[in-house]
C-alpha cells in the first residue's frame, strides 16, 4: 500500500536509504512538479493574457515557457512540501474539541 506520509518505502534501495522526510520531500516536490507542468499547459493552451500567442509567434518564447514552468514548479512543490510536512504531526484520531475550564485558586494580596 502507498502512503504519502513515507513514500519510497518498496522503491529502490538508494531512496530507501533516505531519511523518511527527505523522501517525502522528493516526492512531493516530484508532485509540485508535476503540477506545475499541468498549469504551464494549461496557461499555454488557453492562452491566458495572451503568453500562449506569444510562447509560439516570437523567437525564444519556448525559452519564457521553460522559465514559466521552473518558477511555476518551484512555488508549487514548496507549497506542496510544505502542506505535507506541516500535516505530519496531525493526530487523526479522537480527540480536541473545547477544553474544560480548570478553576485555579490563587492567593490574593489585600492593601490595608
Amino acid at each position: 500500500m502507498f502512503s504519502l506520509t513515507d513514500p519510497f518505502r518498496r522503491r529502490p534501495a538508494a531512496l530507501a536509504r533516505l531519511p523518511r522526510i527527505v523522501r517525502i520531500y522528493i516526492l512531493n516536490a516530484v508532485f509540485g512538479f508535476a503540477l506545475a507542468a499541468i498549469f504551464t499547459g494549461l496557461v499555454l493552451w488557453f492562452d491566458v493574457a495572451g503568453i500562449g500567442h506569444l510562447v509560439t509567434h516570437v523567437a525564444g518564447g519556448w525559452f519564457a515557457a521553460a522559465i514559466f514552468f521552473v518558477l511555476n514548479g518551484i512555488v508549487f512543490a514548496g507549497v506542496q512540501s510544505g502542506i505535507a510536512i506541516m500535516s505530519l504531526g496531525r493526530d487523526e484520531g479522537p480527540g480536541g474539541g473545547p477544553r474544560e475550564a480548570a478553576l485555579v485558586t490563587a492567593p490574593i494580596k489585600e492593601r490595608v
